[in-house]
């Protein structure tokens, strides 16, 4: 038993702890697995693209879809609080950037919901470690919030003028 709670904090070090060499091979990665997922969410996004390689595309999304399912997965088993982790923030993003891959295996009406695999640009915050930002645009969105009269009537003002001078 001792052996595989070994193994489980190897684990757990490696993918939560990005200050040890191991876990930043693992964010390496994670990260470059996360830009060539939505590179191929943006390519097939161009219909040239989709109508030529929609299989090809299709099964390199499902490869993707496997890779973040089992990453998911390791995370839920080398947590200490595995349901904690599951509800958090990110918990929850790793969770809708594998949903619509699954579902899409199973329905095909489904497709339209691999839209959401762009929450996976969300994931890149984590591995760059990008939380302080976050606080930084939380305090920007508070002061466009306490500016929204102001900002309202400027824009209504610059609407206004706009059609006042393109009638004329």
């Amino acid at each position: 038993m001792g052996n595989s709670d070994n193994w489980r904090q190897r684990l757990y070090v490696m993918i939560f702890q990005t200050d040890t060499v191991a876990g930043r091979r693992f964010d390496s990665t994670l990260l470059l697995i996360i830009l060539a997922s939505l590179v191929i969410v943006i390519l097939d996004s161009i219909d040239q693209v989709h109508r030529d390689y929609a299989n090809v595309l299709a099964y390199i999304e499902w490869g993707f879809t496997l890779i973040f399912a089992i990453e998911y997965g390791l995370r839920l088993y080398c947590s200490p609080k595995p349901l904690r982790y599951a509800f958090s923030f990110y918990g929850l993003v790793d969770l809708l950037a594998i949903v619509p891959g699954i579902l899409a295996l199973y329905y095909s009406d489904a497709q339209y919901l691999l839209i959401i695999r762009i929450i996976r640009m969300l994931r890149i915050f984590r591995v760059l470690k990008l939380a302080p930002y976050l606080k930084q645009a939380h305090y920007l969105l508070d002061a466009l919030r306490g500016s929204k009269q102001k900002i309202l009537v400027f824009l209504l003002s610059v609407c206004t003028l706009v059609t006042v001078f393109g009638t004329l």
